[in-house]
């Protein structure tokens, strides 16, 4: 029986995929547990899908989309997926990855092989607070990674979801002044929040108002929803 690594497909999406017109792959599983996670049914669910099925789907879509993000879950805990990515680049579409980055050598490779375009890198907390919030210890890996794509100039973004009782506005200033420390020098996006009772952490909705006019502007930093 061919494996199922992926949860669901979304066939069509103009946001997630910044100036393309895109399909989203869902990945099943995660290598963290994020209080404010709402994809709760991908991270602990199973694959429904294979990727022989997704590969079929992007046929009947060429000249329709310009490129698959490759979402979750966490992708790159797929093993196969260099030669997934192999299979979509030979299709003629662009890739995105959305990666929590805890798998610094599949990200290198995929950036090395050209088999990626665009990566958004999600900075879950400041590393003292990092395994509070995603119950895994290995900042160390997420701060590889980073630095990687910082030194390659890839084109990248960094992305923070802020819950305002999770994370502090101290605590997001010192990310900003992590991400400048390290020469990062594209836009951090900070997403809001968006509440829903099926979280991870059964979160409740934020009680505390984020004072925006308290972020640091050592880089520049753009709000999302």
């Amino acid at each position: 029986m061919l494996p199922k690594p992926l949860y669901a497909i979304t066939p069509f999406t103009a946001l997630d995929y910044p100036d393309h017109l895109a399909a989203i792959f869902w990945f099943a599983k995660c290598n963290m547990r994020c209080s404010y996670c709402y994809n709760k049914d991908i991270v602990l669910g199973e694959g429904d899908k294979t990727t022989e099925e997704a590969l079929r789907f992007l046929k009947n879509r060429k000249g329709l989309l310009d490129g698959v993000v490759l979402s979750g879950g966490e992708a790159t805990l797929y093993d196969e997926l260099v030669q997934f990515c192999q299979q979509i680049k030979s299709l003629g579409f662009k890739i995105k990855l959305d990666t929590n980055g805890l798998n610094p050598s599949m990200v290198i490779q995929l950036v090395q092989s050209k088999l990626v375009d665009y990566i958004a890198l999600d900075y879950k907390a400041p590393k003292e607070k990092f395994f509070a919030l995603t119950k895994n210890r290995h900042f160390d890996h997420f701060s590889q990674t980073l630095n990687y794509l910082i030194g390659n100039t890839f084109p990248f973004e960094v992305r923070t979801t802020v819950h305002s009782d999770l994370l502090r506005i101290e605590e997001i200033n010192r990310i900003i002044q992590d991400l400048h420390k390290r020469g990062y020098d594209g836009i951090y996006y900070l997403q809001k929040f968006v509440y829903d009772e099926n979280t991870i952490g059964k979160v409740k909705a934020e009680q505390n108002t984020l004072d925006r006019s308290q972020i640091s502007t050592q880089i520049k930093v753009v709000w999302r929803g």
